[in-house]
């Protein structure tokens, strides 16, 4: 079985970031807007791993970007936490999650 190359890997993340990117401009929905973050991020992680294993140094892989993707994997977990009580608190102050509704900070 031949390993997939890195031009296969770039385009699946470019794919992912593609469709979170669209549908972040296009939803209205304040959760799916969300997933579509996530989904960005994990594009940004794909690349930074196709890249890192691609770079070979001394005949090893450079595992630099697989550490850096730690260090997202866990700034992307906080963000849930702090997004979603944001989204938790926006519906029961106006009762709804579309973005087009929200339209004022004011509760």
């Amino acid at each position: 079985m031949n390993p997939a190359s890195l031009s296969e890997y770039l385009f699946a993340s470019g794919l992912l970031f593609a469709i979170g990117l669209a549908g972040v401009i296009v939803r209205r929905n304040i959760i799916v807007i969300f997933m579509c973050l996530e989904l960005m991020l994990a594009a940004a992680n794909l690349t930074l791993v196709a890249f890192s294993r691609s770079h070979i140094s001394e005949g090893l892989p450079d595992y630099d970007g697989q550490v850096l993707v730690f260090f997202i994997i866990t700034v992307a977990a906080a963000e849930v936490a702090v997004g979603l009580a944001i989204i938790v608190a926006l519906y029961r102050s106006r009762q709804t999650i579309q973005v087009d509704e929200l339209t004022s900070m004011k509760g």
